[in-house]
């Protein structure tokens, strides 16, 4: 059995699989039960689910975990119909896209994988997780774990479903991600990536803004990007680094996880303003 995703741990090098460098703790080799696509690549995917061994599909529907890859139209149909067509499952990690709104990017957009992951954001960043699946994957599931030899596996309560990840569950869902605070956010993260691409323009960089929901990265490199491939050599981190220095100097702080910024709930059109107006002067320099 095998399975396709582009994870961080397995990357594409000449084509083919290749553990990442620095892997540490990792004994398997995982390029022997992986295969690694290109996002966007249908007639790739066609080629790699042709055999129906590959077990399931994991994917992000956008590409964040890099400079951001927005999925070309058509993708994610068929990605689903292929999927279904070879009897191959397909996760959906909607651990970044989540500021797509309620329900994250799926929801949004009306995919419909077999199993869905969310990671820390459903707990305001405290390390927890949410599972959902179709309702033939839990049937399947329930007939498996009524069925199988007692034992262990996984961490266990020790590290699980703790009193603390349950609370800030429940105020997360509760009280931030709610359609009222979905809606400012995505209004100030429309007004950011209008105000950073009149700025990209305005100064004629080779560069562009990228967004999903409440999230926006300008990146140093010309676009939209199509894969995961171009959005590595996007990277430009000696000027990243000198940005955001340049942006500290002009009393803004941004996310050093590449060039993100995330509109919050408290984030106010003021700090957006801010922020544009200090992206503005550095692009002015650099282009001078």
């Amino acid at each position: 059995t095998r399975i396709f995703s582009r994870p961080v741990m397995v990357r594409l090098v000449g084509g083919r699989p290749a553990n990442r460098p620095g892997l540490a703790g990792e004994f398997r080799d995982l390029t022997r039960t992986t295969d690694v696509i290109e996002f966007n690549d249908v007639p790739a995917l066609e080629a790699v689910l042709r055999n129906k061994d590959i077990a399931c599909v994991i994917t992000e529907p956008v590409l964040t975990n890099s400079c951001m890859v927005l999925p070309e139209p058509g993708f994610h149909d068929a990605l689903r119909r292929l999927t279904r067509a070879t009897g191959t499952l397909l996760l959906i990690d909607e651990t970044h896209t989540i500021s797509t709104g309620p329900g994250g990017y799926t929801r949004k957009h009306g995919l419909e994988p077999d199993l869905f992951v969310l990671g820390k954001p459903i707990a305001g960043g405290v390390p927890a997780s949410v599972w959902g699946m179709s309702e033939d994957v839990a049937s399947r599931y329930t007939h498996y774990i009524s069925a199988k030899e007692p034992g262990y596996s996984g961490m266990g309560t020790t590290l699980s479903a703790n009193p603390l990840q349950f609370a800030a569950m429940r105020a997360t869902l509760e009280e931030v991600m709610t359609e009222e605070n979905y809606d400012h956010m995505d209004h100030l993260a429309r007004r950011l990536d209008a105000g950073l691409t009149a700025v990209i323009d305005r100064c004629r960089l080779p560069w562009h803004v990228a967004r999903v929901g409440a999230r926006v990265e300008f990146i140093c490199a010309p676009g939209p990007l199509r894969n995961g491939g171009e959005a590595e050599t996007a990277h430009a981190p000696e000027l990243e680094a000198a940005i955001h220095v340049a942006l500290v100097n002009r009393g803004v702080l941004i996310a050093p996880f590449h060039n993100m910024m995330l509109i919050s709930p408290a984030t106010s059109a003021t700090q957006v303003n801010r922020l544009i107006t200090a992206f503005g002067a550095v692009a002015a320099r650099l282009a001078a």
